[in-house]
């Protein structure tokens, strides 16, 4: 039990997964999955139904996780970009997540995926790293480490857990474009080799997840099991040149937008789904174990996900581009002592990647960095903000930038033709259509230029 010094500021277990569209929680109406543990998270606490990633690639995402900055503050773009990195700033390293709490008083720790730019690692975030693993493993040492601080009661404690799944999805459509292409072929390569065995976790993962349901014939597991084609399955009306260019026309992506056909559609979502559920049990683990060690009431857990995936909107698989189901994802927060219950707030735009840094330092009692943009998210869980106190949300992207504000969405693209997309998600909430030349939505366009010329002025 935690003595009196140790419980004036809450314990902060920061559960991230990979890959995940904010839909994919059955507390967020899809009935195809069943999400027990997340589903715990939004009934106790509470749903941002409007949270945005930095970046829908894992390594920028992740960078702006821990340092609340936008991740093209070091050219990050992509995740080779942040691979190329060698160094990051000795400032930026001082001021993340880990230092600024270990600073503050708390024992920081983490475990699981990295996936982080340059030298960015647990230890250089001042972080004891409990574990490598990703999966099972790292839910249990994760438990473990919690009872353990429990038992101690003497500190307050951070702990990162950074779950992979439901990334295993990435690989059906590779692994259908290298089996289409390149099965055959004599010469292929390490990851053209690892794609088509069945020996590593991941495909493994992935090949029991498109399983069908035990006895179960395949007409019955279509006709009453397998989520449909999304409304928005056909590619955008207008969509900008920029989006088949950043496709490729060679590449795996061009490859499923083109040859896969309605069954192999569906069949992805379904993998979708029981990846998703995976973690989810994972979740559950470390949940269990909070509440085993006695730290339930005074725990800030807080889970979202790096970025999202398409499944098939838009006739397009895994991230990258930021439609609504790569760039928005699940944004929990539970702490039963601060935030109250079965809260669901559905107006206002946040951002991951800028507003859990300053979210984190709230809680613990410590600094903001001045240079941060992001806001603590507190005000809004607490009931103490209702209204949007800042104007847009900025996002970003390989080959583009773009700002939620309102019910609006305005991306603007390097290159190609037609590179603004405007899009209106409360008439068009599934992206059917780019309406930078609907003529009702003209003033909503220039004013969308001008907030977009001052966020990223």
């Amino acid at each position: 039990m935690n003595n009196p010094a140790a419980s004036d500021r809450p314990n902060i277990v920061f559960i991230n997964t990979d890959q995940q569209s904010s839909q994919m929680m059955s507390c967020a109406g899809n009935r195809y999955l069943k999400t027990p543990a997340m589903d715990r998270l939004a009934e106790e606490g509470i749903c941002f139904k409007r949270a945005y990633t930095t970046n829908p690639v894992c390594v920028p995402a992740r960078f702006s996780f821990f340092t609340g900055r936008m991740p093209s503050e070091l050219n990050i773009r992509t995740n080779k970009h942040g691979m190329a990195l060698e160094k990051i700033p000795e400032n930026i390293l001082q001021n993340t997540a880990g230092q600024l709490l270990k600073n503050a008083g708390y024992r920081v720790a983490y475990g699981g995926k990295t996936h982080l730019p340059g030298d960015m690692s647990p230890e250089t975030m001042g972080c004891e790293n409990i574990s490598a693993d990703k999966r099972d493993e790292l839910a249990q040492v994760s438990a473990d480490w919690i009872r353990d601080q429990g038992a101690k009661g003497d500190q307050p404690f951070f702990l990162s857990i950074c779950m992979v799944n439901p990334h295993d999805i990435c690989f059906m459509g590779m692994r259908d474009f290298i089996r289409e292409t390149r099965g055959d072929a004599p010469d292929l390569n390490f990851n053209e080799r690892w794609l088509l065995g069945d020996d590593s976790v991941e495909m493994s993962e992935l090949n029991r997840a498109l399983s069908l349901p035990e006895g179960m014939s395949e007409e019955a597991f279509f006709a009453n099991h397998c989520p449909p084609l999304p409304p928005n399955h056909q590619p955008q009306e207008d969509e900008p040149e920029a989006v088949r260019m950043q496709m490729g026309t060679e590449g795996f992506r061009h490859y499923i937008r083109e040859n896969w056909g309605e069954k192999t559609w569906r069949l992805h979502r379904w993998a979708y789904g029981r990846l998703t559920e995976r973690v989810d049990e994972q979740v559950g683990v470390v949940l269990k174990a909070i509440d085993d060690a006695g730290l339930t009431e005074n725990t800030l857990v807080i889970f979202t996900s790096d970025h999202g995936d398409h499944s098939g909107s838009h006739k397009l698989d895994q991230k990258v581009i930021p439609y609504e189901e790569a760039a928005r994802i699940p944004l929990l927060m539970r702490w039963p002592a601060r935030i109250a219950a079965g809260q669901v707030e559905t107006k206002i735009p946040v951002s991951n990647g800028l507003d859990l840094v300053p979210t984190f330092c709230d809680v613990a009692e410590c600094v903001v960095p001045a240079d941060l943009k992001g806001q603590s998210l507190m005000p809004l869980a607490t009931g103490n903000q209702t209204s949007p106190s800042r104007e847009a949300i900025p996002m970003e992207w390989e080959n583009g930038r773009g700002i939620v504000y309102g019910d609006m969405k305005y991306l603007l693209y390097d290159e190609g033709g037609s590179r603004e997309q405007l899009m209106d998600l409360a008439g068009d909430p599934y992206e059917t259509k780019n309406h930078v030349n609907d003529p009702d939505l003209q003033e909503e366009l220039a004013k969308s230029r001008k907030v977009f010329d001052r966020m990223f002025a």
